[in-house]
């Protein structure tokens, strides 16, 4: 039976982060492998709480891991392993280096990607629940076309840095209460590229990248909405020396609609109608976004009610499901304002005939000026 993690590191379960640091540092300086040469259990002590720190200091894995224990790591997307990491890369960048001197030093993988970029992409109403190609620009970070991205002028190449021979890194020794401190920072003479340029390229000075306006045709999917955000892989800054580009993110922003609203895939509208076609019902065009569909009114339909057009609202986006959501319409009744003489006396007539208590000609005219004043 796999040990609980929160025993191991010896604090509860509702232990906070700095909690969870105090324990590990303190654990791992104990049980270092450098602190206990040929001592093979304090090596898988030390992997042991190296593991339990990892998974319990990052907070998906430990909501996993509090919910369904050691089966929800192997299931929750940490891969077949979920204690593939490397030790020595946990305890590096937890105390900043190896506090026991020795162990591995780090090599220059290569060089540095560029750097992520974001824009602000404003979309119509309709762009964005029908889709639409644009172009954006943005001033960004490219390769250097006349050194090839190597930062060395025609004819030259780097060499490798006389400051760390090569490693990119550089290592400082420092006393402390435990003794000798070994911490290794990137090197200041090549920033941790492990070579030099002895002689730059004249376009971008050994940086093997220079700024530019770049043009990108970002294709916006239909059902989009503000706050969506498109990852464009590759188109962000050029990395240094050849390095691989960064990423461009694109955050979209839609402007209100002044006859729709919208909430996720439906859209709601007015459908605004006179008081005779509520009264007598109709037949009327409406103009959804896209086409003009005739509805029935049926007679005696009441203001506030709502009438549903099925897959006339917003496209679903892909892992939504398919096709469209609906657009509800609610109605709202025209009552008109002034009336002819005529309209006013066959209105009456109608009154008459249904009994109803309605104010007589000077009546009206006396609750307009009321009316009138307390506007």
């Amino acid at each position: 039976m796999a040990t609980d993690y929160y025993e191991l590191l010896g604090v509860s379960r509702d232990a906070s982060a700095d909690d969870l640091k105090r324990a590990y540092r303190k654990l791992a300086r104990e049980y270092h492998p450098d602190a206990n040469p040929d001592d093979r259990d304090a090596e898988a002590k030390f992997k042991e709480i190296s593991e339990a720190y990892a998974v319990l200091s990052d907070d998906s894995a430990r909501a996993r891991y509090d919910q369904f224990g050691h089966d929800g790591l192997r299931s929750g997307g940490m891969g077949g392993d979920p204690f593939n990491f490397d030790l020595n890369d946990i305890f590096e960048n937890f105390f900043g280096g190896n506090p026991f001197g020795g162990g591995r030093t780090r090599r220059p993988s290569g060089p540095p990607p560029g750097e992520d970029q974001e824009i602000v992409l404003d979309l119509s109403f309709e762009e964005a629940i029908f889709g639409i190609d644009r172009n954006v620009e943005l001033q960004t970070a490219v390769g250097c076309i006349q050194c090839s991205g190597s930062g060395a002028a025609e004819g030259t190449s780097a060499r490798r840095c006389g400051g760390c021979e090569g490693s990119g890194q550089v290592q400082q020794v420092r006393q402390s209460l435990l003794g000798q401190m070994v911490t290794a920072t990137h090197c200041p003479r090549c920033g941790g590229m492990g070579e030099e340029i002895p002689n730059p390229c004249s376009r971008c000075r050994g940086e093997g990248r220079y700024s530019d306006s770049m043009s990108y045709e970002v294709r916006i999917p239909a059902g989009v909405d503000t706050g969506s955000t498109l990852r464009l892989t590759g188109r962000g800054a050029a990395g240094p020396r050849g390095g691989a580009s960064g990423d461009l993110y694109v955050h979209l922003r839609v402007t209100d609609s002044d006859r729709f609203t919208r909430d996720g895939d439906t859209l709601y509208a007015e459908l605004q109608i006179t008081m005779l076609q509520a009264t007598l019902g109709a037949r009327i065009d409406f103009e959804t976004l896209d086409q003009t569909v005739e509805l029935a009114i049926p007679p005696g339909t009441q203001p506030g009610e709502v009438f549903r057009l099925r897959d006339h609202g917003v496209p679903r986006l892909e892992g939504r499901g398919r096709g469209r959501g609906d657009l509800l319409l609610s109605v709202k009744v025209e009552i008109p304002t002034r009336l002819s003489k005529q309209d006013d006396e066959l209105l009456r007539q109608i009154a008459n005939q249904r009994d109803e208590n309605v104010a007589d000609p000077g009546e009206r005219s006396v609750l307009d000026k009321i009316r009138s004043a307390f506007q």
